[in-house]
Order: structure tokens, then C-alpha cells, then sequence
């Protein structure tokens, strides 16, 4: 299934051509968690897996990622840990995984999630753009009745995850995915926004004329300061209006 999008579960976009697509990055973008690692624990847990297992598996990822090992082999790294799996599983415990979440509270970034719905509402194609797969990024996308979902797809033989993925959707890679979409869609790249929070979603904001950046991302914020695109406060800063308690 890697290459196609995926989703598709209706709204303003759905059925016909639209005048303008929104891409939006998920993890610290419209939710305010990382979805990967959460699933993971929640996952294994779910499996009956002791808790050292995810402590371990968390320990190596991040260890990799502060030396510098690429966003997309780290990606890779992390589909690893679900070779054997069947994809029926990995998205019954992602339901499991979101309905947490929901209950918890705070899982959406209401800046984003404000900024999708202005889009819903003009007509505009709303995508989920990310390096999470389908257990994750499928609920959220249903909660939020986004048309379209471009994610990462883990390979499949018979009938269980390898382990392997063919192309991780980060970096350059969801830039080539948003571009392919606002093709299909006819959608002018200049009329189409972009939302992210980190120095890997640059190819995406740079693919389209309205891009936004969440956060205080200091690469980012430069190619914002230089370019003049919009800013929206990130996961980690005081909304206006709410308390301080609220970080």
C-alpha cells in the first residue's frame, strides 16, 4: 500500500475537486502528544509485554535521534518492532490506543485544530501528512473528519507486518506526496497551506504558497522570519487566555 493515499473518511473536500488543499503534519501539530511512542507502549502493554520492553525500545530511539541518525531511519527503526504483527491488531489497539487518549483530555493542539476547521469550512481538501501509520493517524483523522490521510504503510506478507517499510513519509517524502495530491485534485500549490512543527516538515512547507509553522522550531522560525509565513503557537506555549498551569 506504500505510494497511496489512504483515508478518506468524508467532509468538504470528499467526492469532488477542490480549489485548494491544507496539509497538516500530526505529532505536536494538530495533537499535542507523539503518537508513535504512545502507541508502542500502549500496544505492547496491550500484548501483555512487561514495561521494560517499551522502556528499552523508547531508550534506543531517542539515543539515536540526539546523535543524529536521520528522521527516516529512525522511522524504519520503529516499524521494526512490529514484525509478526497482524494489521486487523495494530488498528484495534489503535482505536484502544486514541479512545485513552480522548479520555485523558488535552490531545488536541486547538491552534491546528482551529485552523483545520476554518479550511473544512471554506471547501478546502483537509490531509494528514505523517510518519505515523494508520493505528494512529486513522482515528484522529476520523475525530476530526479529515478527507484525506498520506502516512507511512508498513509491509504486509502474508497477512503480518515484516517489519519493513518501503518509504517513510518524512522529510522530502511528504512533500512528494502533497505534491502528487494537489495534482490529482487540480489544486493551484499556491492557493494551499501547510502546517508543521519541526525542521523535517520544511519540504512540505516549502510545496505549497500558505505555509504555517507551529512552534518555536528554530529553523523553521528562520525560514518564517525571512519569508514572512504565519506563525501558531506550539504545544509547549501558553495559549492566550488560558492559565500558566496550562504548559
Amino acid at each position: 500500500m506504500t505510494g497511496r493515499v489512504t483515508g478518506g473518511t468524508g467532509g468538504a473536500g470528499a467526492g469532488r475537486p477542490a480549489a485548494a488543499a491544507a496539509f497538516f503534519d500530526l505529532d505536536e501539530t494538530l495533537i499535542r502528544t507523539k503518537s508513535m511512542l504512545g502507541y508502542l507502549d500502549f500496544h505492547w502493554a496491550a500484548e501483555g509485554a512487561p514495561p521494560e520492553r517499551f522502556r528499552r525500545a523508547r531508550q534506543e530511539l531517542l539515543g539515536r535521534a540526539a546523535a543524529g541518525v536521520p528522521r527516516e531511519e529512525l522511522n524504519r527503526a520503529y516499524y521494526r518492532h512490529f514484525r509478526g504483527c497482524s494489521p486487523q491488531r495494530l488498528e484495534e489497539t489503535g482505536r484502544a490506543w486514541f479512545r485513552r487518549e480522548l479520555a485523558r483530555g488535552g490531545l488536541f493542539h486547538p491552534p491546528a485544530v482551529a485552523a483545520l476547521r476554518r479550511h473544512r469550512l471554506a471547501g478546502d481538501t483537509t490531509v494528514l501528512v505523517s510518519g505515523s501509520f494508520a493505528p494512529c493517524a486513522g482515528p484522529v483523522a476520523a475525530a476530526l473528519s479529515v478527507d484525506r490521510v498520506l502516512c507511512t504503510v508498513p509491509e504486509v506478507v502474508d497477512g503480518v507486518l515484516t517489519g519493513e517499510v518501503s518509504t517513510p513519509v518524512i522529510g522530502e517524502e511528504k512533500a512528494v506526496r502533497a505534491r502528487a495530491l494537489m495534482r490529482s485534485l487540480a489544486a493551484d500549490p499556491q492557493d494551499c497551506h501547510a502546517y508543521g512543527d519541526h525542521a523535517s516538515d520544511l519540504p512540505l512547507l516549502r510545496a505549497v504558497g500558505r505555509p504555517v509553522v507551529v512552534g518555536d522550531d528554530p529553523v523553521l522560525h528562520e525560514h518564517a522570519r525571512r519569508a514572512g509565513w504565519q506563525l501558531l503557537p506550539g504545544v509547549r506555549e501558553r495559549q492566550p487566555g488560558a492559565p500558566a498551569t496550562a504548559r
